[in-house]
């Protein structure tokens, strides 16, 4: 049973993966609508990335003092405001803006909601309390993304950001209503959030979201390609597989929370990674079979977000003097795995190779995390006491 009081936090998850991700949906009317091409549209998904690497640190820094709910409760005013101007803006250049803003919230709330979620948490149960969080983020892929990419084809492209700016307004309200109050950190502040930065382990910690994750989004900016080129699906196919992606991402989500409350994060996180390098590896080598790919399909977007708890309570753990800002540095790592993963992905296509290539890469990426995972779990470990004969 689903405790009410997460409730706000998967609902604001929702928005948040429905703005994030009907873009790619949406770039050819995006694009016809404000006079661009549609190479040009896409920089408004690199903006709205680049508004979570900045939003996340600076955001949650700069409101350390103040009690978490209340903080909640102004990214999301933020984060409806901000696509409201995206529904509104008249140009191009306005646009720009406007997702860079709208990006800005994106990882101060998981940052801020994955701490107010572990607070919340029953004994034994805190990345599953994340993880219902991070279930609104997959349902949008689910549900919002699908219907978002629909209205936008046969209403408007505007309507679709008005949508997710009132889901902004409905989060806001019911984090009022139902999330408990928490007092603020009195210890908090800029500066003092900013020590965490001399933690080796915080930053292989990002190293292993960073690099880890980035396989994931090697493999899926170049997924449709994939099935269309290689595995011969017909390009009306492509939206039902995405939406096979989605609930798997949904259930992997939750597997993730319980994999992390059985085993330590790190552990955990060893596991998916190797898991994720062979599905990769996988989907490089029978990209011609139709039915093997819908299973993959499936399988890679589960183990994916299943990444998503684990990560987020290692984070935590690596920062326990500025939690929040910790934790909110998950999304700026899963935001430039993004970048890194599409770019380093798409490096074999320029040079003339198939749509399979990005998978090797993909692959890399993920086995990299997998190491960079295990040097950390190694060096946690206490000097074995090599004592013989006792």
């Amino acid at each position: 049973m689903i405790k009410k009081s997460l409730l706000p936090l998967a609902l604001g998850g929702f928005g948040i993966g429905m703005t994030e991700f009907v873009m790619m949906g949406l770039l050819p009317d995006i694009a016809s609508g404000l006079a661009v091409s549609i190479p040009q549209a896409g920089y408004l998904i690199t903006a709205y990335a680049i508004g979570v690497v900045v939003g996340a640190p600076t955001l949650v820094s700069l409101m350390a003092k103040r009690p978490p709910r209340n903080v909640l409760i102004w990214f999301m005013l933020m984060f409806a405001l901000f696509n409201a101007l995206s529904a509104l803006a008249p140009n191009f250049g306005l646009m720009l803006v406007s997702r860079f803003l709208a990006g800005l919230p994106h990882g101060a709330f998981f940052g801020v909601g994955a701490v107010v979620a572990s607070r919340l948490a029953d004994e034994g149960k805190v990345a599953a309390a994340m993880a219902t969080m991070f279930t609104g983020l997959t349902l949008a892929n689910v549900v919002g993304v699908p219907l978002g990419t629909w209205l936008g084809h046969n209403m408007s492209w505007r309507l679709v950001f008005l949508i997710v700016a009132a889901i902004g307004l409905v989060t806001a309200f019911s984090l009022k209503q139902l999330v408990p109050f928490f007092g603020a950190n009195p210890s908090g502040g800029f500066r003092k959030d900013l020590k965490i930065f001399r933690s080796r382990a915080l930053w292989l910690a990002l190293a292993i979201t960073s690099i880890g994750t980035g396989g994931f989004f090697a493999w899926f900016s170049y997924i449709a390609p994939l099935l269309t080129d290689v595995s011969r699906f017909a390009p009306g196919q492509i939206p039902l597989i995405m939406t096979v992606v989605g609930v798997g991402m949904t259930v992997g989500v939750n597997v993730g929370g319980r994999l992390a409350d059985r085993f330590a994060p790190i552990r955990a996180i060893v596991i998916l990674l190797a898991s994720m390098t062979a599905l990769l590896l996988l989907n490089g080598l029978l990209a011609a079979s139709q039915p093997t790919m819908l299973v993959l399909a499936f399988a890679t977007g589960a183990n994916a977000l299943a990444l998503g708890p684990p990560i987020q309570m290692l984070l935590i753990d690596h920062s326990r003097e500025a939690e929040m800002l910790g934790s909110s540095l998950g999304q700026s790592g899963f935001n430039i795995g993004n970048a890194t993963g599409a770019f380093l992905g798409g490096i074999p296509l320029t040079l003339g190779y198939s749509y399979a290539s990005p998978q090797w890469v993909a692959a890399g990426l993920a086995v990299t995390g997998m190491v960079l995972s295990l040097a950390m779990l190694m060096l946690r470990r206490p000097p074995a006491l090599a004592r013989r004969g006792r």
